[in-house]
């Protein structure tokens, strides 16, 4: 399917005030590149679109010219069924993600059943130097190898990665939330020890302390590893 016809089709599904309210949730994007289609409507199209043979030329017409573009880009991904056409999709598309939101809502749902060829990839995306491939990349350890698939390694993985960019450092302190309220014993040195950069280790104190998941007791301990900047 042509690019223009699945844009004219986003411009008639387009809500003018949640596309104002959507430029305050991505203020470092142009309101002009914003269209305004809300989320529901937009995975709904992406399931249209994944069954036509044609949507590969809306798949490599890249960069986009709109976010919304971009998030429907990302949804035809996570409904793709062959890991190995997946993959290269994810992979041709990674270095135009360029927002928060695109990045975190791709999840490709055929991810969960290779999780082996995936780590391969996450270490590869970590190492890239690009704010939301290393973004993506966090997300999908934190997605996949939290539960049953974790391994000590992982979080050493995550921890190891230094960066000034606002985007990777918030994901790191999500990983690390996440990973407390689920393999808390394992996760709490790299506090205690002081892995991550002051900012990191606050944000992910705060974040932890936010979640249901973690005790009462649990949070007062966590509060009381936070990094004073007095030191």
């Amino acid at each position: 399917m042509k690019t223009d016809e699945i844009r004219n089709r986003l411009f008639e599904l387009q809500d003018q005030k949640y596309r104002d309210f959507q430029g305050k949730l991505i203020p470092s994007a142009d309101p002009d590149y914003m269209i305004g289609v809300r989320t529901p409507e937009l995975r709904k199209y992406a399931k249209e679109l994944v069954k036509e043979d044609d949507v590969e030329a809306f798949l490599c017409e890249l960069p986009h010219n709109y976010f919304d573009e971009n998030q429907l880009h990302a949804f035809i991904l996570s409904e793709l069924k062959d890991y190995e056409r997946c993959m290269k999709e994810v992979c041709r598309f990674l270095p135009y993600v360029n927002n928060w939101a695109t990045c975190d809502q791709m999840s490709p749902k055929v991810f969960r059943k290779h999780k082996k060829e995936l780590l391969t990839k996450i270490k590869q995306w970590l190492k890239s130097g690009e704010t939301y491939t290393i973004r993506f990349a966090i997300g999908m350890l934190m997605e996949h190898y939290l539960d049953k698939d974790f391994d000590p390694a992982y979080p050493k993985m995550v921890a190891r990665v230094r960066s000034e960019e606002y985007y990777v450092n918030m994901m790191i302190a999500w990983y690390f939330a996440t990973a407390l309220a689920k393999q808390y014993d394992t996760v709490l040195p790299f506090l205690e020890e002081h892995k991550l950069d002051v900012w990191t280790h606050n944000k992910t104190i705060q974040k932890a302390v936010e979640s249901y998941r973690i005790t009462t007791e649990q949070k007062e301990y966590l509060k009381s590893l936070k990094i004073r900047k007095n030191g």
